[in-house]
């Protein structure tokens, strides 16, 4: 079985960020959204020259334009974008022609109770995207997506994951996130068995500020 890939996100200094990678997480993610977290781009430019090289740095946006992400992509060397809002097919396609392939982008699709045809119907259009490396599955409640930090209805969102990743014949990796914390990501994993999974208040003493505790009983829960 292989390991479980592991992002923690929302980092919003050097020290954390250092210290995921230290620890063993195959990403690090910066907030670019709007958010109790955001970062700006010359804060993250200062942060990622002191990272191993291994180490995947994602950035995490909500746009429709193309010219902001690039940007910060090019001002701090980011290795992956993370957009949230509905699959936007231009925007995918423009990214990947100024990236020339090389910063993988990920495409967030949220799952609401209620909701689950609305769910599939998105997640198809996310799946269908050669362009896209990842998907990553997250909460959404009454429009607002991700980063709400709620867990969902796991069986329910699994049984349509994967039917409409088996109809595709190269599917992208399957990330989870929404709500995870050293509790419940060994169950998440079991549940979807997924590529990845994805924290970031789960792992935090308060908004913005890593736990290394909690950070190393993810680590451990999740592999």
């Amino acid at each position: 079985m292989s390991k479980t890939w592991v992002k923690l996100c929302a980092n919003t200094n050097l020290e954390d960020a250092q210290l995921a990678a230290e620890l063993g997480a195959d990403a690090v993610g910066f907030v670019f959204a709007p958010s109790k977290r955001q970062v700006m781009a010359e804060q993250v430019a200062a942060i990622t020259p002191h990272l191993p090289a291994g180490v995947e740095t994602i950035g995490v946006f909500i746009e429709h334009d193309a010219a902001p992400i690039i940007a910060v992509v090019k001002a701090t060397n980011l290795t992956g974008v993370q957009l949230h809002g509905d699959t936007n097919i231009k925007l995918i396609a423009a990214l990947n022609e100024a990236f020339e392939g090389r910063v993988k982008l990920l495409q967030v699709v949220g799952f609401e109770s209620g909701q689950e045809a609305e769910f599939e119907r998105k997640l198809q259009l996310a799946v269908s995207q050669p362009q896209v490396w990842g998907v990553l599955l997250d909460t959404v409640k009454s429009g607002a997506s991700g980063g709400l930090g709620v867990a969902f209805d796991w069986p329910a969102a699994n049984a349509i994951v994967q039917r409409v990743f088996s109809a595709v014949e190269n599917p992208p990796k399957l990330i989870i996130a929404g709500g995870l914390k050293p509790e419940n990501v060994a169950e998440a994993i079991r549940v979807f068995s997924p590529f990845g999974v994805d924290v970031a208040s789960g792992v935090e003493s308060v908004p913005g500020k890593k736990d290394a505790a909690k950070m190393r009983a993810f680590l451990a829960a999740a592999r």
